[in-house]
């Protein structure tokens, strides 16, 4: 086993033991993990088709044939979330991969390029920074059209700049450091610097803005879904459940409770996690 690699395995070591100890962190952990799984293992733990109807036990409340109920088609709501989740956790994802290396990438550039590429990004930044997430993700969904896909690339577009503005004060910071230097007096070009020695120091703080901002995403999905903007019927996308319950929530209060219930759990269990990995990665926290 090299040094660095049991350097490694020493840190992921305890970072484990510093979660262990916070109850907040594994019980987010833990939510994600079954998250996780159920996506996963939807085909075998949704009793039904998800969108399959049968107009003759509409609007059934939860009982012993439907433990959840179902919904206006006669839809079993349960199997309708299990699959669910496998949207939510596919837009978080994609999210997550679409916005995390292009903040990453727009920050170290501008700081590290200066000058007037730093001038021309931030101010691009600034502008997407001064609307709303929310605001943001819905104008950009009604422009490029309703559907899934449409949905997550507009929430990745709302996502990256609070990326880009933390990469961009990593790389000021770095860039006065004194290996920096030592490595530009060695001859090391400009793009060897800013990938090799730049770049990978800036991953955990954008690791840390990433894992925080995954329950916004999630509550930004449901809420295009919920306005008709993300996914479309009969996807069972779980603010278009809610959009779809709410012409019956005063009688069949299950329809809309349910979903909603499910986005703030899962919502909650990324916050709690964020900051878990916030506290793990921050080099500013307490001992390990």
């Amino acid at each position: 086993m090299t040094p660095a690699l049991a350097a490694q395995l020493g840190q992921a070591r305890r970072g484990w033991h510093r979660l262990r100890r916070d109850p907040s962190g594994l019980t987010g952990l833990f939510v994600i993990v079954v998250l996780v799984l159920v996506a996963a293992l939807a085909p075998l733990l949704a009793p039904e088709n998800p969108i399959v109807q049968n107009l003759g036990r509409a609007l059934h409340p939860p009982g012993a044939e439907n433990w959840l109920g179902t919904d206006e088609y006669g839809r079993d709501i349960l199997s309708r979330l299990i699959w669910g989740s496998r949207i939510t956790l596919l837009i978080v994802s994609l999210v997550a991969l679409v916005a995390g290396p292009l903040g990453l990438l727009v920050g170290t550039a501008a700081g590290f390029l200066g000058g007037a590429a730093d001038i021309v990004l931030m101010r691009v930044t600034d502008v997407f920074l001064s609307f709303p997430g929310l605001v943001l993700a819905l104008a950009f969904a009604e422009a490029f059209g309703a559907g899934l896909n449409n949905a997550i690339l507009a929430i990745a577009l709302t996502a990256w700049p609070p990326i880009a503005r933390l990469a961009r004060a990593e790389t000021l910071a770095i860039g006065q450091s004194d290996y920096i230097a030592a490595a530009r007096l060695l001859g090391a070009s400009r793009p060897r610097l800013l990938l090799r020695h730049v770049l990978p120091i800036c991953v955990p703080s954008v690791v840390v803005r990433v894992s925080m901002m995954m329950g916004s995403v999630v509550l930004t999905a449901a809420g295009l879904g919920f306005l008709g903007l993300g996914a479309q019927p009969p996807l069972p996308e779980w603010g278009v459940m809610i959009a779809n319950g709410r012409k019956y929530m005063l009688d069949h209060w299950w329809m809309t409770t349910e979903p909603g219930i499910a986005i703030l759990v899962v919502s909650l269990a990324f916050n709690l996690f964020g900051d878990a990995v916030r506290d793990l990665l921050d080099p500013r926290g307490g001992s390990a």
